[in-house]
């Protein structure tokens, strides 16, 4: 049971975060809206030029591969999709938000964004193995990236017993999570929560947040995007990509394999296989870090 000490103190974190600038909420409602089109997602961006470098750059990076360059906005939303510019805006908007370095103390903030980074990167793969619409890939990018969020307000504001729950996870070989329960009496997936509540960030994404350590608890309607996050994420831990605090998580449950892959060792060898690609594409996607600063 979560102390209501510790809850005060994340909701305190989490209540004053900003909310999103006002275009961000634009697009996000524009692209909610079965009836909105290209043209009115560009009439929004457009009128933000710090939105729209961020944007441009982005789409004409190597995480993209596009060539040639691509300087018009209007032809950027047509060729990635009003989805995947949804989920851009949205991502770049949390990493400015919580991604610097004062509110990394516990956890190391490189290290931190990279595991995310590389959950992200996984999920994203996975989904493409499995031949997901290549206009869903992106959020299953995003929620790979954003699954720990909830670490953050741990990290900032229950520093020392976060370093606490950290080092028993380490030296007694036990998933973070249960670590977290221990010293604060709250998990990361509690916290996460309350700031994907607060933003709205919808179901995929809070979903999953709340549910990638306990997926055999859900009940809910995105399965898919949250086993495999909670598959790539556990392939990201136990590879050592980056480092979120948690080397020993729990196993992935068996029907999470057979969802996704039917069988255990189909995924695994996917994995393994992919590494190489899975470093090269972290690399490339650097960029969200960058673009948040």
């Amino acid at each position: 049971m979560t102390s209501q000490k510790t809850f005060s103190l994340v909701e305190s974190y989490v209540n004053k975060i900003p909310a999103f600038p006002v275009t961000v909420s634009k697009v996000i409602n524009i692209c909610d809206d079965e009836n909105a089109s290209p043209a009115d997602l560009n009439k929004v961006i457009s009128l933000d030029p710090v939105l729209t470098g961020k944007i441009l750059k982005l789409i004409n990076s190597a995480y993209f591969g596009l060539s040639p360059k691509i300087v018009s906005l209007a032809r950027a939303i047509i060729m990635l999709g009003m989805n995947t510019v949804k989920n851009l805006v949205l991502s770049t908007a949390i990493m400015s938000s919580l991604g610097n370095r004062t509110n990394f103390k516990a956890l190391n903030m490189n290290a931190f964004w990279r595991h995310s980074i590389g959950v992200g990167i996984l999920s994203k793969l996975i989904a493409k193995e499995r031949q997901i619409s290549q206009s869903k890939l992106e959020e299953y990018f995003i929620a790979g990236l954003l699954h720990d969020i909830g670490k953050i307000p741990l990290n900032s504001k229950l520093t020392d017993k976060y370093e606490m729950a950290i080092d028993t996870s380490e030296r007694e070989y036990r998933p973070l999570y249960l670590s977290e329960i221990s010293a604060l009496e709250m998990d990361h997936t509690q916290s996460g929560r309350l700031i994907a509540e607060k933003w709205k960030l919808g179901p995929e994404i809070t979903d999953t947040v709340t549910y990638h350590r306990a997926t055999e608890n859900y009940r809910g309607e995105q399965k898919d995007i949250l086993y495999t996050v909670n598959l790539a994420n556990y392939f990201a831990n136990i590879s050592d990509i980056g480092f979120s605090g948690d080397p020993y998580p729990e196993d992935v449950v068996p029907n999470v394999f057979e969802s996704l892959f039917e069988r255990s060792n189909i995924a695994l060898d996917f994995l393994e296989n992919i590494t190489d690609e899975v470093n090269l594409e972290i690399e490339k996607a650097q960029i969200f870090l960058q673009i948040a600063e």
